[in-house]
């Protein structure tokens, strides 16, 4: 992968994932309506204090990716919440898949240009 392109989707996604997460602090995107089950499988995240370990995760992440410091690392990470982003979004609510399936694009690409980084883990 050329590495401008690459280190365009890298900030990129730094940028993307960094906002979400300072979101779940400061609530400053507007949470859309979800249907019940949404909601309540949400809400089960929120009180369990859930949301709070993935909104550190993201915030370390992205400035991860933003700095270019432990990247490789923090992406492997970010796939498991890209993929839980997408799963929650494609069953139980549709209609907000687009950001969570920008996510996962951004996220398998970056994962792409860190490849010969994990050449180790998997011989």
């Amino acid at each position: 992968m050329n590495s401008k392109v690459f280190m365009v989707l890298r900030i990129l996604l730094g940028v993307f994932i960094l906002v979400f997460g300072v979101n779940k602090f400061a609530n400053f995107l507007p949470m859309p309506e979800l249907n019940p089950d949404a909601g309540a499988y949400f809400g089960a995240l929120a009180n369990s204090k859930t949301l709070v370990l993935v909104g550190v995760v993201e915030i370390v992440a992205g400035l991860a990716l933003i700095l270019n410091k432990y990247g490789a690392l923090l992406t492997l990470i970010l796939m498991s919440i890209s993929v839980n982003a997408v799963l929650f979004h494609a069953v139980l609510d549709p209609g907000g898949i687009g950001g969570a399936a920008v996510l996962l694009i951004l996220n398998i690409a970056v994962l792409y240009g860190y490849k010969d980084k994990y050449s180790a883990l998997l011989k």
